[in-house]
């Protein structure tokens, strides 16, 4: 009767998961075929055709708008690793006075809304800095965002590494930063890998800093086009359909390439 029930039950989570993946996929799917419609056919019901593709590439410059999503994007990512490893491996291995409270500090900051302190970030780089529209200024924004969680799952990773590897390092001569680069750095893969892809995703599809602070069309990234395309009196809708998908594919892709890596890292530290 066990391995009854067994094929039984997996029978019907693979069922449960398969209506939750056609959900899933759905509006997907549905933005592919709205796209390859012109807006009469949109309208009509039926037939296919690039022309909405031909009208996003005349409309918007994707290119560059891809090209500057990718200069804010790997920016922020680099700046929250610079910050998240180093911070996780102070307050996870090197003791000092106040460490806790340091780190209460930041982890309230996973709790602050964005959108409630958003406007005065923006009064602050507008008139101390005059940072609006360039990118070192959305950077740092995406930056402080991210950092208070990736600072959390990279101290909790470096937590589970075993103190005695620092110690052993310390009585072969090597410094803390020795210790960190050639030691903590290199087993830490797993879980810079999972804030690097969390962060990519973060970035990559957020509207709201780019809005704010990218708002020349020389900086503009491709979410921040497509708000800008459906302003209009008129939105073509097969078109805007198009441009989604070229906004929604890199994160996509990255998330599928590394997904593996992204689990391990999310589980890895539990594990052990």
């Amino acid at each position: 009767m066990r391995p009854t029930r067994r094929r039984l039950t997996r029978l019907v989570m693979f069922a449960i998961l398969c209506v939750v993946a056609v959900i899933m996929l759905f509006p997907f799917v549905l933005m592919i075929l709205t796209s390859l419609r012109s807006r009469d056919q949109y309208i009509a019901g039926s037939g296919f055709s690039l022309a909405s593709w031909q009208n996003l590439f005349v409309q918007m410059p994707v290119l560059a708008q891809l090209w500057n999503s990718t200069v804010v994007t790997v920016g922020g990512v680099l700046l929250i690793l610079v910050v998240s490893t180093t911070g996780g491996y102070a307050f996870a291995k090197l003791g000092f006075r106040g460490s806790g409270l340091a780190f209460v500090a930041i982890l309230s900051g996973m709790m602050i809304p964005i959108q409630s302190i958003i406007i005065p970030v923006y009064v602050d780089i507008a008139r101390v800095v005059h940072g609006v529209n360039q990118f070192p200024s959305a950077i740092v924004v995406y930056a402080a965002i991210g950092s208070p969680f990736a600072t959390y799952l990279m101290t909790t990773y470096y937590r589970s590494i075993p103190t005695e590897l620092v110690e052993a390092s310390v009585m072969d001569g090597a410094s803390y930063w020795q210790i960190f680069r050639k030691v903590m750095l290199p087993l830490s893969v797993p879980a810079i890998t999972t804030v690097a892809v969390l962060q990519v995703i973060q970035i990559w599809d957020d509207l709201l800093v780019g809005l704010l602070f990218l708002q020349t069309p020389d900086v503009r990234t491709i979410t921040v086009g497509l708000a800008v395309l459906q302003n209009g009196r008129v939105v073509n809708i097969p078109t805007l359909m198009a441009g989604s998908l070229v906004s929604a594919l890199p994160a996509i892709i990255v998330y599928l390439i590394f997904q593996r890596n992204l689990i391990r890292g999310l589980t890895m530290g539990v594990n052990k």
